[in-house]
């Protein structure tokens, strides 16, 4: 391990960054293409199989053995090229990139260099230098306790992994901070997702990425030497990855030291940085064109196949959530770079909800309160809480049907048992047979009857009330009058047909504030809400009849 290196390697990555310095970052991320067979033959592609069971003559770089480019490969480049809005080159070239690893069996990787696929473009506000295809290295297994080469007793090669179709897309150091790094490779993540070119899929390999890290003093326009940090696999290592290589050279600088070019790996378990190797330059690598393939001619009939299957993106998805639900920026983005959030938003929205449910607020729930719920990445689609089931539950919110807190524990229920309706009032009655149902008539809050052992069934609520509203009570009444001790007589009315005093859990639905028993009289066991007129009285909380 190199001086520079050690300086700083450990517990590093806490520290923030002086006011002094700057960060400078670029990122080369390698995908996984996803083709049935590899890149330069027809071995099929797999993953946890036995070892060394998916090769040929081809892959394994036997004498006498020719290579035929992917053709499907190919048309998943263009599909990238064409979503970062990059130059499409009319005629690209294979090249031979030459170096001796034991996961190398050819001594060399068939690449591009010259003339890559693609060359510019832009995702969000990073620049894209280029992007070329390439075919994946075989997978080296260290034996031994760390799992690393460094301190392993032997080293073992699985070579099915050896010759899968790449695309590497390389920026620009644009980037100026670790978080702003695992976003932009989430938005990168989430857009090659929709594209359809590969399941980027970070635990398996799918999506590697690597990070050129340099600093320089703030305000200075010239770049410093940079560091290359290796197949980091997920975004939480990105970050801190970063964050401690920064941290490092940072001191290496104040200390009046000089950053050597080099190629990095970080261990997130130590939170160490170890050098791996001298970083090389092209020509170390002896670039020449690939003899046995042919250019790459990309003609109009190719380009016309790969717009036809592009998707709406998810910047483009972003500016029409903002144009036409009237979403905020950020929330948009989120939405938009998050697919499956994207995709759930749109469909609460056509669940046709009553009352309609506000996009904004719809978005917030379906982002921050029902995302938050779930483990982090999982898909909302995939849980218990059905998009109409949200849609419903903010609606609810919105018209001030519902306070945010009563909301909540809604919303803690759907995620843990689903249905499309719940009410905590009734269905924590129903648990302990206070509640039967009965249907509503059309013109009246629906009657809920009390059946209880050793006493006789009464009515809770028949109040008359409009039909319209009526019928959006389901059929039962939340006005618990009588359980656990608690003393009531006779119904409580709030507003819209809707009875809610708060005794089966002791909670008002709208403020959330504790109810207190009365001793006795018409209005025991209720509950007040200084937001909706509602007044406290010394006895307890009391509700007020409003229509």
């Amino acid at each position: 391990m190199s001086e520079n290196a050690d300086a700083g390697a450990k517990g590093a990555s806490d520290g923030a960054v002086p006011a002094a310095w700057e960060p400078v970052i670029g990122l080369e991320i390698h995908v996984q293409l996803a083709t049935a067979t590899k890149m330069f033959c027809g071995c099929e592609l797999s993953f946890g199989e036995r070892p060394n069971t998916h090769t040929c003559a081809v892959c394994l770089g036997l004498p006498g053995s020719l290579p035929v480019a992917n053709a499907r490969a190919v048309h998943f480049g263009l599909m990238i090229g064409l979503a970062l809005g990059s130059e499409l080159a009319p005629r690209s070239i294979f090249h031979r990139k030459n170096y001796f690893y034991p996961d190398l069996p050819k001594g060399y990787q068939i690449s591009q260099y010259e003339e890559p696929l693609c060359r510019g473009g832009r995702l969000g506000d990073v620049r894209i230098h280029r992007v070329h295809l390439e075919e994946d290295a075989a997978k080296l297994i260290h034996v031994g306790a760390s799992g690393r080469i460094h301190g392993s007793d032997a080293s073992v090669v699985d070579f099915n992994r050896g010759g899968t179709p790449l695309a590497e897309i390389v920026t620009e150091p644009d980037l100026r901070s670790p978080e702003q790094c695992s976003e932009w490779l989430k938005l990168l993540r989430t857009t090659l997702r929709q594209l359809g070119v590969s399941d980027v899929n970070m635990e398996e390999g799918s999506l590697r990425c690597d990070a050129n890290v340099s600093v320089r003093p703030a305000g200075a326009r010239e770049l410093g030497t940079k560091a290359e940090l290796k197949n980091m696999n997920s975004f939480r290592y990105l970050e801190r990855g970063i964050r401690a290589e920064i941290a490092r050279q940072v001191e290496v600088l104040q200390r009046g030291g000089e950053v050597v070019q080099e190629t990095l790996h970080y261990d997130p378990t130590s939170d160490r940085l170890t050098s791996l190797r001298s970083k090389e330059e092209a020509h170390d690598y002896r670039y020449f064109p690939e003899p046995d393939l042919i250019p790459v001619a990309i003609d109009e009939r190719m380009l016309a196949r790969a717009r036809a299957e592009l998707p709406e993106l998810p910047a483009a998805r972003a500016e029409r959530f903002q144009r036409q639900l009237g979403l905020s920026r950020e929330s948009a983005q989120l939405l938009a770079f998050r697919a499956e959030l994207g995709d759930y938003l749109e469909a609460a929205l056509a669940a046709g909800a009553e009352p309609e449910p506000p996009p904004q607020a719809l978005a917030n729930w379906v982002s921050g309160e029902l995302a938050g719920r779930l483990d982090e990445g999982a898909d909302p689609a995939s849980s218990r809480v059905t998009a109409a089931a949200l849609a419903a539950l903010v609606g609810l919110v919105s018209a001030k049907r519902v306070s945010v807190g009563a909301a909540r524990q809604v919303l803690d229920k759907l995620v843990t048992e689903g249905g499309e309706e719940h009410h905590p009032r009734r269905d924590d009655a129903e648990e302990r047979d206070l509640w039967t149902p009965t249907p509503m008539p059309p013109s009246a809050c629906g009657r809920a009857t009390k059946r209880r052992s050793g006493r006789s069934s009464a009515p809770s609520c028949a109040k008359p009330r409009a039909a319209p509203m009526a019928a959006r009570c389901a059929g039962w009444c939340a006005n618990s009058w009588a359980s656990d001790g608690w003393s009531a007589q006779g119904p409580e009315f709030w507003t819209a047909g809707q009875c809610r005093r708060a005794i089966a859990t002791r909670a008002c639905m709208t403020c959330d504030r504790p109810a207190s028993p009365q001793a006795s009289g018409p209005r025991a066991g209720s509950c007040c809400c200084p937001r909706r007129g509602r007044t406290q009285t010394e006895g307890g909380h009391r509700s007020v009849a409003t229509n």
